[in-house]
């Protein structure tokens, strides 16, 4: 699966889109301009993605690589 392909099917399951999901990370202080803080751990944000957006491990993930700048909207 393309990692757009991941984010097609997170807004079609939550609603939200990539940008939704930077403006939660910046919410939640996981950001330091614009990008994840190295602080941050993957798994604290997977388990919270999980949590309020029921997310699958592999989908959290995809945003984890978003909000790290591994990977934008468009990456086969």
């Amino acid at each position: 699966m393309s990692f757009q392909a991941y984010l097609t099917n997170i807004e079609a399951k939550t609603g939200k889109g990539p940008a939704d999901f930077r403006a939660y990370a910046a919410a939640k202080d996981w950001l330091d301009g614009g990008t994840l803080r190295p602080d941050v751990k993957a798994g604290t944000i997977v388990a919270d993605l999980k949590q309020q957006f029921a997310l699958g491990h592999g989908h959290a993930m995809a945003i984890v690589a978003l909000l790290k700048g591994k990977k934008k909207e468009g990456d086969a």
